[in-house]
């Protein structure tokens, strides 16, 4: 009586599982992917592994077509000439910052790179992101990033605990996980409109660590985890940019999953 009862309950499943796959793959037919632009570049950091790790990462969770721009070598303060151009992010839903120029203290380049977001192209930001263009008396970047912080503890691994589990990026990741090494940033100011889902702690104390925020038409998605390649390699870590990104272009379901159409079969990315 169990098996014959089973079996057509696992059909049934199936059979579901399948139309859902079907629905998925014509709607991708017809539905263009995500059209991604990540920065990348500047001191401390392995930007040449960590744009594969995200860039591949995220492509196996979600529909992105990435065009990935990494310059500026291992400096503090390069201007890089994708920002030269007033129309630099044009043509792209989001751009992922991934970079560490923190001595660029030209207000007016600044303005020129926040000036697309302002206008409603959404952003991930990462890392040290969050220390980058400390132009004094001037806080639009850190408002922009949802976020102020100019230093960080030890390095040590990171407890992360999701405060905010209703939230659709947070909804599908664990209530805590470990990671396996970790630069934790110190949070000076969390802006108006900042809505922190998770925390960090390490050896000194609690930090809020995943976030989202708005600036000007965009929203923004923003996590200060990302200095170890280790990290970022964790499929937690993976699942939550992915999760993030999505949630920024207006992708992200209430269930937490992909929006039907964005889920994966990516493309490779291409760098220039």
């Amino acid at each position: 009586m169990i098996r014959s009862h089973a079996m057509p309950t696992c059909l049934s499943l199936t059979v579901l599982l399948i139309a859902w796959a079907l629905v998925d793959t014509a709607t991708a037919r017809e539905t263009p992917p995500i059209r991604a632009l990540m920065v990348t570049g500047g001191c401390c950091h392995d930007y040449a592994k960590q744009k594969v790790i995200l860039s591949e990462g995220i492509s196996a969770r979600a529909r992105v077509d990435w065009t990935i721009v990494h310059q500026g070598g291992s400096s503090t303060d390069a201007k890089i000439p994708l920002h030269e151009k007033a129309d630099w992010a044009k043509g792209f839903d989001v751009v992922v910052h991934n970079e560490c120029f923190a001595n660029v203290k030209d207000k007016a380049w600044v303005e020129g790179i926040l000036k697309p977001h302002r206008e409603g192209t959404a952003a991930v930001v990462i890392h040290c992101a969050m220390h980058c263009y400390r132009v004094p008396k001037y806080d639009q970047w850190f408002r922009f990033c949802g976020v102020r912080s100019h230093n960080h503890g030890p390095k040590s691994p990171i407890e992360v605990k999701v405060t905010k589990k209703d939230h659709p990026i947070t909804r599908n990741l664990p209530s805590t996980w470990k990671t396996p090494k970790g630069e934790l940033y110190n949070i000076a100011e969390v802006y108006d409109g900042t809505t922190i889902l998770a925390t960090g702690t390490n050896k000194q104390k609690t930090q809020p660590l995943i976030w989202t925020s708005r600036f000007g038409k965009a929203r923004v998605f923003g996590t200060t985890l990302g200095h170890h390649n280790e990290t970022m390699q964790q499929s937690q870590y993976l699942d939550m940019i992915t999760n993030g990104l999505l949630w920024a272009t207006g992708k992200l379901g209430d269930d937490g999953r992909p929006a039907t159409g964005y889920r994966p079969a990516a493309k490779a990315a291409t760098a220039r």
